[in-house]
C-alpha cells in the first residue's frame, strides 16, 4: 500500500511498487488529464509537478513518491496559465497541453518573469506536434504578466 498526496488529498493506493506514477494516477485514481505519450520522459505529455518541480510521472515508480506533494492538471483550477492558454487560443489538438500547462506553472513559480532562455529550457522536453509553440510562448508571457500584477 502506498500513501500519496495528490492534488492536496491523501490517497492509499494498492499497486506494485514499480508501477509508474502515471499509471497510478490514470488507472487507480482516475486522473486521466495526465496523458500518456512516450513512457520514457522524452515528450513531456505527462508532466505534473512534484514538490514544486516539473516531473515526468511516466518515469518514476510510485514507491519513490512517499511524503511528496503531487499536483496534476486536475488539481489546478482557475490558474492564470489556464486563462492565458484560452486567451491566446493555444490549443490545437490539445493532447500535449496538460503537460505544457503544468511545465509552465512550474516555470513561473521559479521565474515570475522568465527570459526566452528560461522558457526554452523549461519546455524543451514538452513536444507539441501541432506547432503551437508561438502561441504557447505568448501565453507564457501573458500568464507571467498576470501573475506579477496579482502579487
Amino acid at each position: 500500500m502506498h500513501r500519496l498526496r495528490i492534488n492536496g488529498q491523501i490517497h492509499d493506493v494498492d499497486a506494485d511498487p514499480e508501477t509508474p506514477l502515471l499509471w497510478v494516477l490514470r488507472d487507480h485514481l482516475g486522473l486521466t488529464g495526465t496523458k500518456y505519450g512516450c513512457g520514457v520522459g522524452a515528450c513531456g505529455v505527462c508532466t505534473s509537478i512534484v514538490d514544486g518541480q516539473a516531473f515526468r510521472p511516466c518515469e518514476h515508480p510510485v514507491a519513490g513518491l512517499r511524503e511528496q506533494d503531487v499536483l496534476t492538471v486536475e488539481g489546478v483550477e482557475d490558474h492564470p496559465v489556464q486563462q492565458a492558454w484560452l486567451d491566446e487560443d493555444v490549443t490545437q489538438c490539445g493532447y500535449c497541453q496538460p503537460g505544457q500547462i503544468m511545465a509552465t506553472i512550474a516555470l513561473l513559480t521559479k521565474h515570475p518573469d522568465p527570459t526566452d532562455e528560461d522558457i526554452d529550457e523549461a519546455l524543451r522536453h514538452n513536444v507539441c506536434r501541432c506547432g503551437t509553440h508561438p502561441r504557447i510562448r505568448r501565453a507564457i508571457r501573458n500568464a507571467a504578466a498576470r501573475m506579477r500584477a496579482d502579487s
